[in-house]
């Protein structure tokens, strides 16, 4: 398994999100509750439909802004006509627009799939790269598409940081960042690099089905006794009873 290394920005001493827990602390209640959610998702795994790396890149950018399930609607009719980089790189823009409409934003992410194809073929001889820094420099590719490509094709771990990742670890106060490469370099100081992509599946999962955006169901979560925000049992735990007179 190869190492990544951190995302190059000015270095930050550790931030400590919960009063009085020291970074040694944070990082121990991160391997809770990274055990905790391998428990309650052992079959966690990428949402998104796809048989190659070319696939799950397409089907990622396509993602942006749009759910899974609507993504894997439209990706088998899109592969079936263009399922390579050269086919996509020469198709009829008008014609793959026409497909990807449903995604939204839809000639733009034209745009991107089209030019990733062409960047693949002419710099990279049709095959996908592997590494973190080739993956970044195609078209319409930034660091989340990246690593889930890598670790769910290559097995070369990353974390995607979407909004699941954002909300979820921000309530968990593993990170008090916004910018989703902040919230990756934290992440990455507090999980071991084996846990990255599994993490971030089962992250997303839990979002999906447990913490809410709006309604985060905190009675029935399994993290509840790790978890800082309101309603968690870890946060009454610290609330000072007022006393009766």
């Amino acid at each position: 398994m190869r190492s990544v290394a951190l995302p190059r920005m000015r270095r930050t001493l550790p931030c400590a999100p919960v009063p009085g827990e020291s970074f040694e602390e944070r990082k121990r209640r991160a391997g809770r509750i990274t055990r905790r959610l391998a428990r309650t998702y052992p079959d966690a795994k990428c949402a998104l439909h796809y048989e190659t790396p070319f696939e799950l890149l397409v089907a990622t950018i396509l993602s942006a802004q749009c759910t899974d399930a609507m993504v894997n609607r439209v990706t088998p009719a899109l592969f079936e006509r263009w399922g390579t980089p050269e086919k996509l790189a020469l198709a009829d823009p008008a014609e793959v627009e026409a497909v990807v409409r449903p995604t939204g934003f839809y000639r733009q992410k034209t745009k991107s799939i089209q030019a990733s194809a062409q960047d693949i073929v002419t710099r990279f001889g049709g095959e996908v790269p592997r590494t973190l820094e080739e993956l970044v420099t195609l078209r319409g590719v930034a660091r989340k598409t990246a690593n889930v490509v890598l670790g769910n094709c290559f097995d070369i771990p990353g974390l995607t940081v979407d909004t699941h990742m954002t909300r979820v670890n921000q309530r968990l106060r593993l990170t008090r960042e916004t910018d989703p490469v902040k919230i990756e370099r934290d992440l990455m100081e507090l999980l071991p690099p084996r846990e990255w992509t599994l993490y971030s599946h089962r992250v997303i999962q839990h979002g999906r089905e447990v913490c809410d955006a709006r309604k985060p169901l905190c009675a029935g979560c399994a993290l509840r006794g790790e978890c800082p925000f309101p309603g968690s049992a870890a946060a009454r735990a610290r609330k000072p009873r007022r006393s009766r007179r």
